[in-house]
């Protein structure tokens, strides 16, 4: 009796699927917040300890400061840009976007730079400043959540550009 054996054609494709899947999810690269559609990253980066070494402040505010929860990553901040957790920015009131504040723990004297690019805090008039989770990792913030602190603004951010008051007449219909 003969035994019909069918030619293995399709044997070579059965490694394909998982292959596809690992090309697939490495091609996607990046955090999932940073390869949203239309995310706008800003070209800035973190501020240079260098660049504000002895920088006389501008302005110094005095009061609470808190951290954004890791579930924000990926939203857009007040100035359009996403918020990256990884980056030392910071949220304030009352501060121009693109601000340099220089952030000091009252108790312990730690410090870190942040440019500011949100608006916020708003639950309490006490607290001054919203930090990114490095800039909180910086202060050793995480375990206490919100903590008292000095913040010196070193650079104030570029003002608003104010819209001309020349508009055009409207047209009259006839």
């Amino acid at each position: 009796m003969d035994v019909l054996v069918r030619p293995r054609r399709w044997a070579a494709f059965r490694a394909c699927p998982p292959m596809l899947l690992a090309a697939a999810l490495l091609s996607c690269g990046g955090a999932p917040f940073m390869r949203t559609q239309g995310a706008y990253i800003s070209p800035e980066g973190d501020p240079d300890a260098g660049d504000f070494k002895g920088a006389k402040p501008v302005v110094v505010l005095e009061g609470e400061a808190s951290y954004y929860a890791d579930s924000l990553a990926g939203n857009h901040t007040a100035n359009g840009e996403r918020y990256d957790p990884r980056r030392r920015t910071a949220a304030s009131r009352d501060l121009p976007f693109g601000s340099i504040v220089r952030v000091i723990r009252r108790d312990t004297g730690q410090h870190t730079l942040v440019r500011i690019n949100d608006r916020g805090p708003f639950r309490r008039r006490k607290r001054i400043l919203d930090l990114s989770r490095a800039a909180a990792s910086d202060l050793d913030m995480l375990d206490r959540g919100v903590i008292q602190v000095r913040a010196e603004v070193l650079k104030l951010g570029p003002k608003k550009k104010k819209r001309s008051k020349k508009r055009s007449k409207p047209k009259k219909r006839r």
